[in-house]
């Protein structure tokens, strides 16, 4: 979509999209196609060293700049002083927050309210990694704007209709009627990348069964069938699926047990080892980055394992997703390693001839919109994802915000 300054503003809306230890946020002028004016990233929340806060916008400006912030709501300060100017010129007509878990009551944007607020600390222990976060943020934008609207853009919304096959767990039932099932995540993502391919996908192509790949630091797939998500790798938390940066991705739950036994690991231990010390760096021992691992498979044996396990269970996945939907017509790479790194697209493609996958070298290697040979029988695309600009669409819709408002 094109940014331009053609909308008549109703002031401006922020997205917040806070991470683990990151926050990125986003600025737009409010209008009826928002335009986005700055956006950065806070990496390193909670270092002892300063996190580091950069900054970019449409004239050129690429500002870097070392904050503190000892946890998620800090930040707050450092973006709001940056924006001060602009905002008083646009001011701040609605703040709008990706929160990871919406539980089974949210398949829906919220406004936030003393009721969403008590749901958000109930489920706050689904997703410990986030939430508890995501929530300091929220009652944070409250102090300081006490009378601005805030909307809650949840990541499990876009899974809420998997059918129920797809969201059961196979434990005892009564842990169901606790609200334990498989919720799926990166929903924005998806809900955006929908929206996409609609629009750049002649024939119906988003009617057909589609497999969505978001590759980033956190990675999952889903599955959807004539509009409607089917299936996802991810589960009860994030935590699971493929194997990521630093997630393990799933387990074997005996680990559990076996580790407490002959290393005395507790679940708070286990919790942290799976989230934070394994997957791509777990098995590298070497970074969390796929870039440095691509760099150094052919010096270190660890990296090309990481490497190669990484690739192994998305082909897995590839093919376990195609079952469920009865074959494939359009496969999407997204996020950070699916938009940027040709090699790993390649291995996770090769050997999935027999699905009608088959990528053109050169429209790879180039990130080509659409990387598959003309005439293969599935659609390989590559397309940019856009959490923040889902998240201010649905802000806009929400509070139906009026574009022609000074």
């Amino acid at each position: 979509m094109t940014e331009t300054d053609s909308d008549t503003g109703a002031g401006s809306i922020l997205t917040v999209n806070g991470g683990s230890s990151t926050l990125k946020f986003a600025l737009f002028r409010a209008g009826a196609t928002p335009v986005r004016k700055l956006w950065g990233l806070i990496d390193r929340i909670g270092s002892s060293r300063g996190a580091v806060m950069s900054i970019q916008d449409n004239a050129g400006c690429d500002d870097h700049r070392t904050i503190a912030a000892p946890d998620h709501a800090a930040c707050l300060e450092p973006i709001m002083e940056y924006f001060k100017e602009r905002l008083s010129r646009e001011p701040l007509a609605a703040i709008g927050h990706r929160i990871v878990h919406g539980g089974r009551n949210y398949r829906e944007p919220q406004r936030v309210t003393p009721m969403v607020m008590e749901e958000l600390q109930r489920l706050s222990p689904y997703d410990p990694e986030h939430l508890p976060a995501e929530i300091a943020l929220l009652k944070e934008c409250a102090r300081r704007y006490p009378h601005l609207p805030q909307v809650a853009c949840f990541d499990t919304a876009f899974h809420r209709d998997m059918p129920a096959v797809a969201r059961l767990l196979p434990i005892p039932r009564r842990y169901e009627k606790l609200g334990i099932q498989r919720f799926g995540f990166h929903g924005l993502s998806y809900a955006f990348l929908m929206k996409e391919l609609a629009r750049v996908g002649g024939n119906g192509e988003a009617g057909g069964r589609i497999i969505l790949a978001h590759l980033g630091n956190g990675a999952s797939m889903a599955a959807v069938k004539a509009g409607k998500p089917i299936d996802t790798t991810m589960g009860f938390t994030p935590t699971s699926g493929l194997p990521m940066s630093r997630r393990s991705g799933d387990l074997d739950p005996g680990l559990v047990s076996y580790l407490e036994r002959t290393e005395g690991m507790s679940a708070d231990q286990f919790h942290k080892m799976v989230n934070a010390e394994s997957g791509l760096l777990g098995i590298s021992e070497i970074s969390s980055d796929m870039r440095d691992l691509l760099r150094e498979e052919q010096n270190d044996s660890r990296a090309a394992e990481a490497v190669s396990l990484f690739c192994y269970q998305a082909k897995k996945t590839v093919g376990a997703l195609a079952a469920a939907l009865g074959g494939l017509d359009t496969l999407v790479f997204t996020a950070g390693i699916g938009e940027h790194s040709p090699a790993v697209r390649a291995r996770i493609c090769d050997g999935l001839e027999f699905l009608g996958i088959m990528i053109d070298r050169t429209r790879n290697q180039a990130g080509a919109p659409v990387i598959s040979q003309e005439g293969s029988p599935v659609r390989v695309r590559v397309m940019h994802t856009d959490e923040e600009r889902e998240i201010v669409e649905s802000v806009v819709r929400l509070l139906g915000i009026n574009p022609t408002m000074e």
